[in-house]
C-alpha cells in the first residue's frame, strides 16, 4: 500500500473514533427529556426521510434502472416489515435488497 493511502486511514480513523471518545465522554450531561435533544432527534429523523424520498425521486447509480413502481414498493414493504419486526433495522435492510433484486431482474 502506498503510505497516503495508510495516512489518510489513521487520519480518518482518528477523527471518526476521536468524535466518538468524544461524545460519549459529553453525553452524560444530557438529558434525553430536554429539548434540545427532542430538537436534535427529530432534526435528525428529518434528514434521514429527505435523503430516502431523494433516493426514491431521484436516484443515482443502479437505481436509475428502477422502475417508480419498484422503488415504491420496496419502500412500503420494508416499512411494514419494520413495524411488525418491533422497529429492528436488519430484517428490513436485507428484505429490501432481496426485494428490490427480484423486482428488477425478474419482473
Amino acid at each position: 500500500m502506498s503510505a497516503s493511502i495508510v495516512y489518510a486511514i489513521l487520519v480518518t480513523s482518528l477523527a471518526t473514533f476521536l468524535s466518538r471518545f468524544l461524545g460519549a465522554i459529553t453525553s452524560e450531561g444530557i438529558k434525553e427529556t430536554s429539548k434540545l435533544f427532542k430538537w436534535f432527534n427529530c432534526l435528525a429523523y428529518a434528514t434521514l426521510a429527505a435523503l430516502i424520498a431523494r433516493t426514491i425521486i431521484f436516484p443515482a447509480g443502479v437505481l436509475v434502472d428502477a422502475s417508480y413502481s419498484s422503488r415504491f414498493i420496496v419502500v412500503l414493504s420494508s416499512l411494514v416489515i419494520f413495524f411488525i419486526s418491533k422497529k429492528n433495522f436488519v430484517y428490513p435492510t436485507i428484505f429490501s435488497a432481496i426485494c428490490m433484486a427480484i423486482l428488477n431482474n425478474y419482473i
